[in-house]
Order: structure tokens, then sequence, then C-alpha cells
């Protein structure tokens, strides 16, 4: 006869503990870096960050963009 062995709670526990994942998933390594660019027109350093599109010291135009009609918010035509 084979006896059924009982898992005693410490040794769920324990199971359960070696079984467990990270929360937000597995951890990734990456090289330190800085994320800064220079102003073509004047060279000042800026922090490269989305939506920034003048120099805040010369006003140079890093991007240029042009508002359209969205989901909720539509462009007023103000020539009526």
């Amino acid at each position: 006869m084979e006896e059924k062995k009982v898992s005693s709670f410490l040794d769920k526990l324990k199971q359960k503990a070696q079984n467990q994942t990270n929360y937000g998933g597995e951890y990734e390594t990456t090289d330190a870096q800085m994320n800064a660019r220079d102003c073509p027109n004047c060279g000042a350093g800026r922090a490269k960050q989305d939506g920034v599109t003048h120099c805040a010291y010369c006003g140079f135009e890093f991007l240029s963009t042009k508002l359209s009609d969205g989901l909720y918010i539509k462009k007023e035509d103000n020539s009526i």
C-alpha cells in the first residue's frame, strides 16, 4: 500500500512562495543614459520630453503641430 503524503500548512506556504512571480512582470536591466538634446539654433541643452515644441531660450520651433478634429473636441470655424 502506498501512503499519500499529506502536505502540512507550512509546506503549502513554502510551495506558494517558490511558485510566485514578481508583481509587474520580470525586471529588465538597461544601461544608464541621458535623454538630452541640444537646440540646433542656439545650442542650449534641454531635456528630451514629449510635447516640447519650442526652445525656451531662443524660441526655435522643434515640432510644428496642427490641431485637427478630435473625438470630442472639434475645430471652431470663426469665419461666420
